[in-house]
Formats: structure tokens, C-alpha cells, sequence
């Protein structure tokens, strides 16, 4: 399915068959596409780039189709990135993390540091995190494929 060129978001370089390597939902998924494009919240005079998903409803493009600047789509994997190195090493810890210590990392980013930390405000925490694990655990293959090609692109681009 060809994704939108007339709405607010302009797609420059787009992932058409998206629907067909979504994860665990490939061939079952609402997600379209994939897109790099000009972002839809552009003022006059200022060019901001963003990602965005597009999901279909069968019927209509959804309302529920995000778009995100970049840097916070960096940032995600950044942040999916230092979570998985957590749970490499979570076994070690009776509730999967250090209820004393529940910061994972400090990532530095532009002057100041995005702080990685065990959601203890979550009163259902040591469960979740059993189930967080098990997730990660069972998409390890899909993870891991994503994870290994992503290391291949940014060698390739000198990172």
C-alpha cells in the first residue's frame, strides 16, 4: 500500500512493505509503512525532519500513526539499547534489578545526561519486570536480528 503524500507530513524516504517484516506481527499488523519525511509541524522558514509510522485501519489512514523528531527515535534506541544490556545481567538480582540502585545508566547527551532507571513508582514492578524480561527473552531473535543490522550500517558509516 503506497503511503500518503498529501497529508501534513511529507515522506521522503519511505518503507512501503513495512506490514511484511513487522515482528511478531508481520503479515497481521496494522503498520503499513515507514517514513523519513518533512515534519508535519513545520513552521514557515524552519525544516525539521521526523519518522513516522503508518498504520491503516483497513479502511482508513489512523489517527493513531505517530510521527517523532529523530533525535527522540535515536534516543528510544538508545534507551532500548541500555535496557537490554540491563537484562543481560538482570539474573543476578532477585527481582531482575537493585531496588537499592534502580538506575541502570547515565547516558550523556548534549551537556546534561538522559538518566535510564527501573520504574519503581510502578507498584506492580517486580512482576513486570519478570514479564519484561520473558518478552525481551522471547523476541531475542527478532531483537537481536534488528540489533546486529544496525551494527552493520552504523560500522559501515564509520560509527
Amino acid at each position: 500500500m503506497k503511503i500518503p503524500t498529501t497529508l501534513k507530513h511529507k515522506p521522503v524516504v519511505v518503507v512501503e512493505n513495512y506490514e511484511k517484516v513487522d515482528g511478531r506481527l508481520a503479515r497481521n499488523t496494522d503498520t503499513q509503512g515507514l517514513s523519513l519525511g518533512l515534519a508535519q509541524w513545520n513552521d514557515r522558514g524552519k525544516v525539521d525532519i521526523s519518522a513516522k509510522v503508518w498504520r491503516y485501519t483497513g479502511e482508513k489512514w489512523s489517527r493513531q500513526s505517530e510521527e517523532l523528531p529523530l533525535h527522540r527515535v535515536l534516543d528510544l534506541s538508545i534507551l532500548i539499547c541500555r535496557s537490554l544490556a540491563h537484562f543481560q545481567e538482570a539474573y543476578r538480582y532477585e527481582h531482575l534489578y537493585d531496588p537499592q540502585q534502580p538506575v541502570i545508566d547515565r547516558v550523556a547527551l548534549q551537556g546534561d545526561a538522559m538518566t535510564v532507571a527501573v520504574c519503581t513508582d510502578n507498584e506492580r514492578i517486580h512482576e513486570d519486570m519478570k514479564l519484561f524480561s520473558q518478552a525481551l527473552n522471547d523476541d531475542g531473535e527478532l531483537i537481536g536480528e534488528r540489533l546486529r543490522t544496525l551494527s552493520k550500517i552504523l560500522e559501515d558509516m564509520g560509527y
